[in-house]
């Protein structure tokens, strides 16, 4: 990271808002080439099996008001206003993490990509996960004979097709599937003598129409106290239907089968009450084991601690409250940003209290005691940032009511 002239943002504590305020403009720069080949050399977080374990999501910038600023997309928001759904401008990013194991909320941020309007999900997170794992495999993180990445996105990722993107890496692919799909089986062996054009095809197996089901080649059940009993089961060489529309538009010739594992998750009953509905999860793996089925239920579920980081990046760190113009200045900014919680990911050992502490996590006492003893945000963090581009104005008011990520005991 180079720096120009000194461009300080104060993020003062006042209660739980935080003021921001731009005191100079400069030029600078931001190498963020070599910030991502240093993220990929850390020490990183590794699943029971010593596999990398590597989630990916999208978080937007909503910039709403930003009328002069480009490269603004509508991003889909959940449960603003009166529980509305609604469209909002601002600029989306794609995440990707290591998830971490065990009773914390951790994760380590590896990459941040921002979405161009038009830009499809899938095709850019399989291309920034393609430039990762090529970096994480030059840093030695992963060598010959070690356990395949596995790669954990959700349902907006539609995962066949990363899964495709990918299938020369030494990747996995687990993701989510809408419950209203429907998927194919492997076409059998064809018997001697048959003539005519081989089927690509086989029955269909439709999620919501449980008599389209075989019995599953694998299952699992497990009790657990706030869910009860949850089964996982599992569905070998399932592959969707592919048509030359949306993310397949530009693929020339005949589509590919994608073949996976299906693997439902059903609970039996939900804290709130609610009638509980399975989740359905499509593996890139074939022949699973019920030892595949159970560290793969792990794994997805696993993925949510990425929530906790969007929260920490926004509420604690205050990502969104710079009112940045341009999308260049925005990617400066994100870099810091994942600069400076990796810091204070790595400073986790350096406290000997941060060991068996209660779920808040109450450890750390240089960084998150003070954090704490301020409401929940960092009151004093100032930031000497080479802004490129012009900040327009300065933003209070941004709600400021989290610490930092939690290492349950």
């Amino acid at each position: 990271m180079r720096l120009g002239w000194a461009s300080r943002i104060a993020i003062g504590h006042d209660g739980n808002r935080c003021s921001m305020h731009l005191r100079h403009r400069l030029g600078g720069r931001v190498d963020v080439a070599r910030l991502r080949r240093a993220l990929a050399t850390v020490p990183l977080p590794r699943a029971a099996d010593g596999r990398l374990v590597l989630a990916a999501d999208l978080t937007c910038w909503l910039r709403p008001s930003a009328h002069t600023s480009s490269q603004r997309t509508l991003c889909l928001t959940y449960g603003r206003g009166k529980d509305q759904h609604i469209p909002v401008p601002g600029w989306p990013y794609s995440v990707v993490c290591a998830l971490e194991t065990g009773r914390s909320s951790w994760t380590a941020p590896l990459d941040a990509l921002r979405l161009a309007p038009g830009d499809d999900a899938a095709t850019v997170t399989a291309g920034q996960m393609r430039e990762l794992v090529e970096r994480l495999i030059t840093a030695g993180q992963w060598k010959d004979g070690d356990p395949d990445i596995l790669i954990v996105v959700d349902a907006g990722h539609e995962v066949p097709r990363p899964a495709f993107l990918l299938k020369d890496l030494p990747v996995q692919v687990l993701g989510r599937m809408r419950s209203d799909r429907v998927l194919r089986r492997a076409v059998p062996c064809r018997e001697p003598g048959v003539r005519g054009r081989p089927p690509r095809h086989d029955g269909e197996f439709v999620f919501g129409d449980p008599t389209t089901w075989n019995p599953p080649d694998a299952q699992t059940v497990t009790q657990t106290r706030p869910y009860g009993t949850a089964t996982a089961r599992a569905w070998d060489r399932l592959h969707p239907r592919l048509t030359h529309r949306s993310a397949w538009t530009a693929q020339l010739g005949v589509l590919p089968v994608i073949e996976g594992t299906v693997i439902p998750l059903q609970v039996e009953y939900l804290p709130s009450g609610a009638t509980p509905k399975p989740v359905w999860l499509w593996w890139s793996g074939t022949d699973a084991t019920e030892a595949d089925v159970d560290l793969l239920r792990q794994a997805f579920l696993r993925r949510f601690d990425i929530e906790h980081t969007f929260r920490l990046f926004k509420q604690t760190l205050g990502w969104t409250c710079p009112k940045i113009r341009t999308p260049e200045a925005a990617d400066r900014w994100t870099w810091l940003i994942l600069t400076v919680f990796t810091q204070l990911r790595l400073a986790r050992p350096l406290d000997d209290q941060s060991q068996g502490m209660p779920a808040e996590g109450v450890g750390w006492a240089a960084a998150e005691a003070t954090a704490r003893r301020s409401g929940g945000g960092l009151p004093a963090l100032v930031v000497e940032v080479a802004a490129g581009g012009q900040a327009a104005g300065s933003t209070s008011g941004c709600v400021n009511r989290t610490g930092l990520p939690s290492d349950r005991a």
